[in-house]
C-alpha cells in the first residue's frame, strides 16, 4: 500500500483541569477567550479556534457518543465512563517521518480489544490540547506491522468501521472508494496524535 506517515505539528500541551474550570469552552464567550490568549479577532488564529469550539458544540451522528477532552484528567473520566477502567491506550507510532512510499504488511494483522468496542481521541487545533472523542459501536481496531520501501518500520493501529449508514455521504472515504454509505466497511490507519482506547 501506498501511504504517507507524518510526526504530528500539534505540539500543544494539556492544561490541568483546575485551570480549565476558569477558562471558557463555548463559542458564547469568544471574544474573552481570544483576549485571554491575546489572540486577534479576524485571524487565521482566531477563526481556527472558533473552528474547534464549534465542532465541539455540534451534534454527533445517529449512535455517537462525543465529547471534547479540555483536560487529561476529563479524557480519562470520560473513557472510563463509557469503556469501564480496563482499557488500553493504543497509537500509530511514528519514528521518522517519510515521504509516501510503499508499506508492506510484516507480521500480519492483529486484533486488539474487544470486538465492536472502543473509543478514538482526535486531536484538535487549538491554543491548548483538546481532543475530540467518542464511543463508536460496530468498530474493530488492529495493530499492524509495517515495512517501508526505504527499510523503516512501524507499528500502525487501524479501525474499522462497520456501519457507516449515518456518516455523511460526502465523506471522503465514500468518494475515493466510491461507494455509499452502510454499503461496505470503512477501515483507515490512524494519526500518530489520535488515540485509541480498546477494553482489555
Amino acid at each position: 500500500m501506498n501511504l504517507f506517515f507524518t510526526q504530528t505539528s500539534n505540539q500543544a500541551p494539556f492544561l490541568p483541569r483546575e485551570v480549565m474550570k476558569f477558562i471558557p469552552f463555548t463559542s458564547s464567550k469568544m471574544a474573552e477567550i481570544l483576549n485571554k490568549f491575546v489572540v486577534k479577532p479576524g485571524t487565521v488564529k482566531a477563526e481556527v479556534m472558533h473552528n474547534t469550539i464549534k465542532l465541539c458544540e455540534e451534534s454527533g451522528i445517529k449512535g455517537e457518543d462525543k465529547y471534547c477532552a479540555t483536560s487529561l484528567e476529563s479524557m480519562v473520566d470520560f473513557i472510563a465512563s463509557k469503556r469501564g477502567r480496563h482499557v488500553e491506550a493504543l497509537s500509530t507510532e511514528v519514528v521518522k517521518e517519510t515521504k509516501k512510499q510503499e508499506y508492506t504488511i510484516t507480521h500480519g494483522v492483529k486484533k486488539v480489544g474487544a470486538e465492536t468496542k472502543a473509543a478514538v481521541c482526535h486531536k484538535l487545533n487549538y491554543v491548548y490540547a483538546v481532543f475530540y472523542c467518542h464511543k463508536i459501536e460496530n468498530t474493530v481496531t488492529y495493530m499492524v506491522s509495517l515495512k517501508g520501501a526505504n527499510g523503516s518500520r512501524m507499528k500502525a493501529v487501524s479501525i474499522c468501521h462497520r456501519e457507516t449508514s449515518q456518516w455523511n455521504p460526502k465523506h471522503l472515504a465514500f468518494q475515493m472508494l466510491k461507494v455509499k454509505p452502510g454499503s461496505v466497511p470503512i477501515c483507515h490507519f490512524i494519526f500518530q496524535d489520535t488515540i485509541v482506547w480498546v477494553e482489555t
